[in-house]
Formats: structure tokens, C-alpha cells, sequence
């Protein structure tokens, strides 16, 4: 996979989790863009008027996303969060960049400043019980980086779901909704199912889509 083809990646399965009332987002990690253009071409001719802020590390990807969003700021999304207004998004977004940090709870608490009142996080966050890796790993003792998915070589962290959920309660958020997305369908997963009596039914996807509200206390 190319660097561009990388950056571009839309992830429609994630529009449906962004609240219909959100008029005001925030993408951290926006690659170029593609995420926003595909949330504009879907919202906007319905009229509804979206305000779009995205964080991206990479410059050309940046470039790129100033095409399809109102502001684009490129660096550290950590260190840029700071930059930010008070209680000014109805909804940020993290698709696929939290196992990308070395501190990804610091970030989770950093954006709670940024949402406004009733806002939400949305999140899509790599599942690393994902079947088909967990039988190379087992079954063929195989456990290669590459350039995308769960293996990706520049992926930092790794999550589960309940790991996920520890993560989100440990930020002082309130987790809404946890879906998996993105199912294998392999017939190696279809027997273990049946022989475990549906008792590892996460280790199906690929994913996780998840929607979060700031409320309770931090925890370290």
C-alpha cells in the first residue's frame, strides 16, 4: 500500500457513528482527507453544514486534507490539542489512530477540554483477538509487521475489547456503544464459534467502533 492510498482511506462504516446533530468535528489523525469528503458527500447535500477541523502528522497528507476540511493543523495531535478552543466540537474523531501513540490515554484526556457539552468520541480501534492473526500466531507461529491492519509496523499499542473499554473508563469517559465491524467470515472461524459455543465472539472483527461521552472520574 502506498503512502497515498494510506491517508485516503474514507472508512464509511464509521460515518453512521458520527451523531446526526454534530455539526462541528474534529478528526485527529485525518490522513488526506478522505474520511471528511466522504461525511461532507453524504451530509451536506441533505443540508446539513458541516465545520471540519482535522490533525495530521504527515505534511503532504495534511496538504491533501485542506481540500475537503475547513482547518487543518499538522504535528504531534498531542501537542496540537493544546492549540485548540475550549468546548468547541460536537464530535472528534479517532479512526484507526489511537495504536499509533505512545500515550494514547494522554490524548483521550487532552480532547475532553475541546468537546462541547453532549459531545461524543468517536473511535475505530484495531482488535489484536482478531481470529485469522491469532491462528497465524498459534497455529503457524507467525507474527509479521507489514504496512496496514492489525500488524501495521508503526502500531504502538495493541487493544482488546475489554482493554478498550478500561482504556475509555480510566479517561473519565462514559462508553456508549463498543460494535465490532469489519467480521471475518472465514470457515476456521465459523467451526471455532461453533466448538467455543460463541464464547470468543470478539475475536471475529477486525475492529471496533466506538462512541464515548466524557463523565466520572479519571483514574490512573
Amino acid at each position: 500500500m502506498t503512502p497515498s492510498t494510506y491517508y485516503s482511506h474514507e472508512r464509511p462504516q464509521m460515518r453512521r457513528y458520527i451523531p446526526r446533530e454534530a455539526r462541528r468535528l474534529l478528526d485527529v489523525g485525518c490522513g488526506g482527507g478522505g474520511f471528511a469528503a466522504g461525511l461532507r458527500g453524504e451530509r451536506e447535500p441533505a443540508g446539513q453544514r458541516l465545520e471540519i477541523w482535522g490533525l495530521e502528522l504527515d505534511p503532504d497528507a495534511a496538504d491533501h486534507a485542506r481540500e475537503h476540511l475547513d482547518e487543518v493543523r499538522c504535528g504531534d495531535a498531542l501537542e496540537l490539542v493544546d492549540g485548540l478552543p475550549d468546548d468547541h466540537f460536537d464530535c472528534v474523531v479517532m479512526n484507526d489512530i489511537l495504536e499509533h501513540m505512545a500515550e494514547p490515554e494522554a490524548l483521550l484526556r487532552a480532547v475532553r477540554r475541546v468537546l462541547a457539552p453532549g459531545g461524543r468520541l468517536v473511535a475505530s480501534i484495531p482488535n489484536v483477538r482478531h481470529f485469522p492473526h491469532l491462528y497465524d500466531l498459534v497455529v503457524r507461529g507467525a507474527w509479521e509487521y507489514g504496512d496496514e491492519g492489525i500488524l501495521d509496523r508503526t502500531h504502538l499499542r495493541f487493544f482488546t475489547r475489554t482493554s478498550i473499554q478500561g482504556m475509555f473508563a480510566r479517561c473519565g469517559y462514559r462508553l456508549l456503544r463498543q460494535d465490532g465491524i469489519n467480521p471475518t467470515g472465514a470457515w476456521r472461524w465459523r467451526l471455532f464459534d461453533l466448538l467455543t459455543l460463541g464464547r470468543a465472539r470478539d475475536m471475529r472483527f477486525l475492529q471496533f467502533a466506538c462512541v464515548a461521552e466524557p463523565g466520572g472520574r479519571e483514574r490512573s
